[in-house]
């Protein structure tokens, strides 16, 4: 109803009931009133009834209660102790992982011994050396058919294997044999690699004494610093891309392992000379040389010229973590060149960067500034006098980009001067390797402190290569001990792995005796979680860290801060805490009690966390012993197992049973029909107590299945659906069997066959009374046709228990509501009709009636909606099709007037684990607008055909006609030959009941008109009841509000800057030794074309440029 803009003066200064009485002459009523607040109250009254009836009678909730205390002597209540199981717990993994750690002792100090006792040989040949070659299969494969693909393969490998299928590797493997990996870079045939073969060869039988002691050990790995990788057992290489760029030295546990942390700063020259294919090469190299850094480093990256400045929005150095890293090579392509090189700006910036007092985070142990130019005459030894010597605390390392004819001579002198090393990189093929192998040097000091750097390190999460999944890796550096001359050598010999996927050490947590909301997770020294049940990457990328904060896996506040903080302090703790809890399908947002207990894994940097709700305190374990299994078999077992079978289903509901490893021998399944036709062909031979079973999964599987029979039994079966609106009841419980009636109510039954990951099931134990659950839509779902689909609305509850003074939820009931029906039945018992549709309206003096939900639909809105903001249920027959979706999208000014009087509060986060269709790269900076392109006066002066940018300009010339792209050069990297999607940041927005207000009324003010409106919480669900003008005014409408997940960047990482989140970085640094030898500092050979070439090359780009208009055709000849 509407109320004219002529009367707002006086509005402004009466209450609502005022308006109310207005309301009676306001045009366009027909004499009707908006409903009172004790009418709404009423109504709201009547709908709580009628739902606690109807879920009440038909669905049981009461009786199964019952069923659950007749059982009593088949299970006892266990208790969970959070303290103990966590140290116990804790103390499995310290076990495991101690075993890998002496495995890795074993291999580092075999490798060692081995390489010192093997003579180098120079003329070594390479058919004396054999191997298994685990890339020739791939190389070939797709290539050659036939006798020719045979050929070619037989020649590529000296060693023909056999393989089998191993689960445990989930691959198919020789385990009398290693395998080795070389890069596609790197020439196997040199003298290097032969000899790097040759000796790492002996530790194939360290590799299989390893597995002999340990079975359960899985892929043991030796990545060389030469780049060549053996690893055991043997197995064909699978390239993750079409181009195959893996090396082991760019890996993440490699990384790791072969230097201590470091703070970097990367220099860039962006003066005008750098242009075309050089700004090009610089760009490619900082952003490779981003991908060698881990999360244990801190870095920035700056660009220089005649002045100096951070390329981002960074002012010190930051944390090179995957989004640091990602927002710092997507600025490095915006650089552009142009003004003259200014050495001393760039290094005064790096020296400034690295050795301020700043308070914020850092490495605190390698320093190293990283400089690319393509050339300079000045030395600026007053910098360094001034910022670095004598001491030489900060390494430089130079490199000379692009093919050009500057002495490079400084920039040796620079990197040799300051304990550091000189490269030049001519060419995109020389990127990958002259950006990594500054690791060599700054291995040095590692190598030198012998023993102290012997320590096991264990690595944050990642995806592996042969298809484990995600794993963490043990590493230990490999020293060379041979002597040159009276000195150590100095050198890293590689670094040794052990793998151990997450699922090995999940198998020693517990799992369904902590519930559905119960679970352990665990952190690493960055505070990442590499245990925890929301992480779960969605894409596998390789090349990256699977880096999940504790505090972006859940919502935070500043209990987990603090809980995550004593973590990685490696503090054990206990609190019990008021949290948010976001649902499993990311929906809606509960607040809950939750009980966190931690404690340190001794041996290692992780620290192992448990999360239990109140009601997960005690938990249910049935003992169906063999004299119980032997009277039930002659009664009640038997109708409990045939109410399995898929022939009662049309008499007893359909089953779900939750695909759990009930026995080693069950074959699991996705087709849940399929698994339980396997569950019940396995139960027919073996019993419930049979030693290869989990007697816990499987005794509370048959103990759930007999009460629910009995719940079938005594009441659902007593009760015709359809006359209480129903499409279909249900139970769910914690020993994993979900029953469905009627049997053909399962066609349309989509929750997960695992009650523990269903939305409904978990939502139901942490609120009190009835969850609704409307089916989820969008804009983009498909239109729903009113006349032939039947659209369901899920109601549940949990059923709570009580026994001894111990609380237990054990198993979840509901229905699931007709739509229809009950809209018309919504429609009556919000009106002034009784369910008979007898009885008169309510009318005021005068004869002015109320409106109702019913009678006055045409002018009067009447929702239900859910905690979430979704709409349930309406009045309008037009919204039927819009059941499901947020209610800003039905009703936005509604609802966003909802939102302002905090009825809804809004929370938003950021998932760093989505999956994004990838966005084609743009040019920004790309050779044809990094290009100097010259004018007129340029070409006619001759003091600029001898400059550097003319030279610059050539090479471009040179490049576009080679590959058929002037001024174009396009960055390919393996990841970029198939438009797969990727991983990526979005933003997700969740509402929630905001305050504990069960009623309020409001009028809605509009520029032009009025609306009023109403709302109701409705005690023992988790709906709001709102009523309110139908009519609606365009002036009304307001910014919509939106629930949708949004692709995003994440938070400002520059706002972040003045409170990052706590770390720990490793304890020991290893970046200096009286002992170490700077004096192999690189040596690079500077093109320095003759004056006669110069001229040459000159008068052809001259004569490329003008053309046979301005030069005589003899003169290009």
């Amino acid at each position: 109803m509407a109320i004219c803009a002529q009367y707002c003066s006086l509005f402004c200064f009466v209450s609502i009931q005022t308006v109310l009485i207005f309301s009676l002459s306001a045009p366009g009523t027909n004499g009707f009133l908006f409903p009172q607040h004790y009418t709404m109250q009423y109504w709201a009254g009547r709908i709580e009834q009628e739902i606690d009836r109807v879920v009440r009678l038909v669905s049981g909730v009461q009786q199964i209660k019952g069923i659950y205390n007749e059982k009593r002597n088949q299970f006892e209540i266990k208790k969970n102790s959070p303290k103990e199981l966590v140290e116990k717990v804790a103390l499995d993994i310290e076990k495991l992982l101690a075993k890998k750690r002496k495995a890795l002792e074993r291999l580092a100090r075999a490798a060692e011994v081995f390489q010192r006792a093997n003579a180098w040989k120079d003329n070594i040949k390479e058919n004396e050396i054999e191997y298994y070659d685990a890339k020739a299969d791939s190389e070939y494969a797709d290539e050659f058919d036939g006798e020719e693909g045979a050929q070619m393969k037989s020649t590529s490998q000296q060693l023909q294997l056999t393989f089998v299928d191993d689960p445990n590797f989930k691959n198919q493997v020789n385990y009398s044999s290693t395998a080795v990996q070389i890069p596609t870079d790197i020439y196997k045939g040199s003298a290097v690699i032969l000899n790097e073969l040759n000796w790492t060869a002996a530790l194939e039988e360290v590799f299989i004494q390893n597995r002999n002691e340990d079975p359960s050990l899985l892929w043991q790995v030796f990545g060389s610093a030469t780049g060549v990788t053996r690893y055991y057992p043997a197995t064909p290489w699978k390239p993750p891309n079409k181009i195959d760029l893996y090396d082991v030295r760019r890996r993440p546990w490699y990384i790791q392992g072969a230097s201590s942390p470091k703070d970097m700063v990367i220099i860039v020259d962006v003066s005008g000379s750098v242009s075309g294919l050089t700004l090009r090469l610089m760009k490619t190299s900082v952003k490779q040389m981003l991908d060698t850094l881990s999360d244990d480093d801190y870095v920035n990256v700056g660009k220089f010229s005649e002045t100096a400045e951070q390329v981002s929005c960074f002012d010190h150095l930051v944390q090179a973590n995957v989004h640091n890293k990602k927002m710092f090579k997507r600025d490095v392509e915006n650089m552009m060149a142009k003004g003259t090189t200014d050495y001393k700006t760039g290094l005064e910036f790096a020296f400034n960067q690295l050795l301020n007092r700043s308070s914020a985070p850092r490495a605190n142990c390698n320093k190293i500034i990283m400089m690319f130019t393509d050339g300079g005459e000045d030395r600026v030894q007053d910098v360094f006098e001034k910022y670095n010597w004598p001491n030489k605390t900060v390494r430089v390392f130079t490199f000379s980009v692009g093919q050009h004819n500057y002495d490079v001579t400084p920039l040796q002198w620079m990197a040799c001067a300051n304990k550091g090393y000189y490269y030049e990189i001519p060419s995109m093929g020389a990127i990958r390797i002259n950006t990594q192998e500054y690791l060599d040097v700054l291995g040095r000091p590692m190598v030198l402190a012998g023993k102290k750097a012997k320590k096991v390190q264990w690595t944050n999460v990642y995806q592996d290569n042969l298809g484990l999944g995600l794993v963490v890796t043990g590493t230990m550096p490999v020293f060379n001990l041979t002597m040159e001359g009276n000195m150590q050598n100095q050198l890293l010999l590689g670094v040794m792995g052990v793998d151990i996927p997450l699922n090995e050490i999940k198998k020693l947590t517990p799992q369904y005796n902590l519930g559905a909301n119960g679970y352990m997770y665990a952190v690493d020294p960055n505070g990442y979680v590499l245990l925890h049940p929301n992480l779960r990457p969605k894409i596998i990328n390789f090349g990256e860290l699977v880096t999940l904060d504790l505090l972006d896996a859940e919502l935070e506040d500043e209990n987990k801060q603090q809980i995550r903080r004593d973590m990685i302090d490696g503090k054990p703790g206990e609190k019990r805490i008021r949290t948010l809890i976001k649902s499993i399908d990311e929906r809606y947002i509960d607040e809950s009690v939750r009980t966190y207990t931690w404690t340190p894994v001794n041996g290692t940097d992780y620290s192992l966390g448990l999360v239990l709700p109140p009601y997960s305190f005690h938990y249910i374990r049935a003992n169906l012993s063999d004299q119980i299994l032997q009277v039930q078999l002659q009664n009640n077992f038997n109708k409990d197992f045939e109410s399995l079978l898929p022939s009662s289903f049309e008499s007893e509901g359909h089953v779900f049973i939750a695909p759990r490893e009930y026995c080693k021998d069950l074959q699991l399944s996705d087709n849940n029909t399929e698994f339980l036709d396997n569950f019940i062909a396995l139960m027919e031979k073996v019993t419930p107590d049979s030693k290869q079973c989990d007697n816990f999964l499987l005794h509370n599987l048959i103990l759930d299945t007999g009460i629910i029979r009995q719940l079938v039994d005594r009441v659902w079966k007593n009760w015709d659906l359809s006359t209480y609106g129903l499409l279909a009841v249900f139970a769910a419980t914690d020993g994993g069997i979900t029953r469905v009636f009627p049997h053909k109510a399962a066609e349309d039954w989509d929750e997960n066959p695992e009650p523990f990951n269903t939305s409904y099931y978990r939502r139901s134990l942490d609120n009190p009374g009835y969850i609704f659950r409307a089916p989820y839509r969008d804009q983009n779902s498909d239109p729903l046709d009113p006349v032939n689909d039947t659209i369901g609305i899920l109601v549940s509850t949990a059923v709570d228990i009580n026994i001894n003074g111990k609380v237990l939820k054990p198993a979840v009931v509901g229905v699931k509501l007709d739509l229809e029906s009950w809209v018309e039945k919504f429609k009556i018992l919000a009106s002034n009709q009784t369910d008979n549709r007898q009885g008169s309206r309510k009318c005021g003096p005068g004869g002015a009636c109320e409106m109702d939900c019913e009678v006055n639909s045409d002018d009067l809105l009447c929702v239900l909606i859910d905690d979430g903001g979704f709409l349930v249920m309406s009045n309008q027959k037009s919204h039927w099709t819009q059941v499901g979706m947020f209610f800003s999208e039905v009703d936005s000014s509604l609802m966003n007037t909802l939102f302002n009087k905090s009825f809804y509060k809004r929370k938003e986060s950021y998932n760093y684990q989505s999956v994004c269709t990838p966005t084609p790269n743009s040019n920004t900076g790309a050779a044809r607008r990094g290009v100097f392109v010259p004018t007129i006066a340029d070409f006619l002066n001759l003091a600029w055909w001898t400059s550097a940018t003319a030279w610059s300009l050539f090479q471009q010339l040179l490049y576009g006609l080679a590959y058929h792209s002037w001024l174009s050069v396009d960055d390919v990297t393996a990841d970029d030959m198939d438009s797969r999607e990727v991983s990526c940041i979005t933003k997700q927005t969740q509402f929630y009941y905001g305050n504990r207000t069960v009623a309020y009324n409001q009028m809605i003010d509009c520029v032009n008109c009025s609306r009023l409106f109403s709302a109701q919480r409705l005690s023992n669900t988790n709906l709001l009841f709102v009523v309110a003008d139908k009519m609606m005014c365009s002036s009304c409408e307001t910014v919509k509000l939106s629930q949708s997940e949004t692709g995003s960047e994440g938070p400002h990482l520059c706002g972040q800057l003045d409170s990052p989140r706590y770390r720990r970085g490793p304890p020991t640094c290893f970046d200096y030794s009286v002992l170490e030898n700077s004096s192999d500092c690189g040596r690079g050979f500077s093109f320095r074309p003759s004056l006669g070439v110069l001229m040459s090359l000159q008068v052809l780009l001259l004569c490329l440029t003008a053309g046979p208009q301005l030069l005589p055709t003899p003169f290009c000849l």
